[in-house]
């Protein structure tokens, strides 16, 4: 009598497709080199290029949950480039979209990389350096604030291209942003970003990595590293004052103690309150409430956003099925900032149009659903990620190398609920 020998579920099997490591050292671990340099914005659509020919060329490779929405969201927005008007607005524009590219391509790429069975803390490894060069240069605006000087990459630009004002903040090396008119300027860590808002955007994302990794990896060197950095991190990140920045972490601990409550379980609460109350013990060193206060008093930076969101949806109500294709500087609003600008919400709004926008949004909808299947402590952290990502939208914008912070960790979310990892192939 024959025996039938169970076979695995095809959802299951893993086919290797043998892609290699070191693009993402050569993009996390080397970004202080890029920053001093003053190409990290521009290198990074170089590097999505190299992930897409190394899966072009290895194939077998899958593909993670929003997918179809994603290309469906980049058509979309490269359709929008029909509305623009001068070559200097549409290198802008291929930069931003070479960023989008990258950001997507690193998330299929690390999705792939951990389901073909390679270690979750190798594959975590560039981030938590990444994550290392954040703090040490967000320490660096603490001690050094005052430190704004020109990069080599900047001296080397025509004079055309590098008087643009985009081109031209992500190339001047700066340890912190200022606001000048300010009665009282207070000098807010931003390296390697351009803008102190970028700084609080990767600390949002950050903090849910570090958690995740101190929860999946063994190695005692790493993880008493990880334990080191998230203190010391607090302070640089107290000092951005991003207001954004704390509703963003607040709305990622309630979604989860939301969840875990709703299903009867208690295991991340007496993390969430131990966060909870060192945030609230630091408080009472770094009197940050008074901080923000004294800023937004001696600033107009809450009437300025409002009246630029006001006009951009004016002027999105003017074309809303492709936008304008980039930020446009107008001068009837109170601040100096363009249409479009003031948080990724607005940006996708005016530039891209009111389609792209929802399809964009649709992303996040069905990778949070993805992920929502998590389990365990690893996969609840980062499944914290969609939700902190929506929720900062109308405040921050996050197309720039925090984009593929974002889906690179989302990578390794979605692979952990989809199927074995840190196994060999079947």
């Amino acid at each position: 009598m024959a025996i039938e020998v169970a076979r695995p579920r095809q959802s299951w099997l893993v086919r290797p497709a043998g892609l290699p490591l070191w693009p993402l050292y050569a993009m996390f671990a080397l970004m202080p080199v890029w920053w001093g340099l003053g190409v990290l914005y521009f290198v990074w659509p170089f590097f999505g290029l190299v992930l897409f020919i190394l899966m072009a060329t290895r194939g077998r490779i899958r593909r993670p949950a929003g997918t179809a929405f994603t290309l469906a969201f980049l058509i979309l927005v490269a359709i929008s480039a029909i509305r623009l008007e001068k070559s200097t607005t549409a290198l802008v524009f291929s930069l931003r979209l070479g960023h989008l590219l990258t950001g997507f391509l690193l998330g299929v790429y690390v999705y792939n990389l951990a389901r073909d069975g390679v270690a979750w803390s190798r594959i975590a490894n560039p981030l938590i350096l990444y994550w290392l060069g954040l703090v040490a240069l967000g320490w660096f605006g603490v001690l050094a604030p005052t430190f704004h000087v020109p990069s080599p990459f900047a001296l080397l630009l025509p004079d055309g291209i590098a008087s643009e004002r985009y081109v031209s903040a992500l190339t001047t090396l700066s340890s912190t942003e200022f606001n000048p008119a300010s009665q009282n300027p207070i000098y807010r860590p931003a390296a390697p970003y351009p803008y102190t808002n970028n700084w609080g955007t990767a600390y949002c994302f950050f903090v849910p990595i570090v958690l995740a990794c101190l929860t999946a990896i063994r190695n005692r060197r790493t993880r008493v590293v990880l334990f080191v950095s998230l203190p010391l991190s607090v302070v640089p990140a107290y000092l951005t004052l991003n207001r954004g920045m704390f509703i963003g972490l607040g709305a990622g601990l309630l979604y989860l103690l939301g969840r875990e409550i709703a299903r009867g379980r208690v295991r991340l609460m007496l993390p969430i309150a131990v966060i909870v109350l060192a945030g609230w013990i630091i408080t009472l060193f770094i009197p940050v409430v008074e901080l923000i206060d004294n800023r937004t008093s001696t600033t107009a930076s809450t009437r300025d956003r409002l009246d630029i969101y006001a006009q951009t949806w004016s002027a999105v109500m003017r074309s809303p099925l492709i936008g304008y294709g980039h930020p446009t500087t107008v001068d009837t609003t109170y601040a100096a900032e363009p249409l479009g600008t003031q948080g990724l919400l607005w940006q996708l709004l005016y530039s891209h149009g009111i389609p792209a926008t929802i399809v964009f949004y649709l992303i996040f909808a069905v990778i949070a659903r993805r992920m929502a299947a998590a389990v365990t402590p690893t996969g609840l952290w980062l499944s914290s990620l969609p939700v902190i990502a929506v929720i900062i939208t109308p405040f921050y914008s996050y197309v720039d190398p925090n984009l593929a912070v974002l889906f690179g960790a989302i990578g390794l979310g979605l692979a952990a609920v989809d199927g074995p990892v840190n196994r060999g192939a079947t």
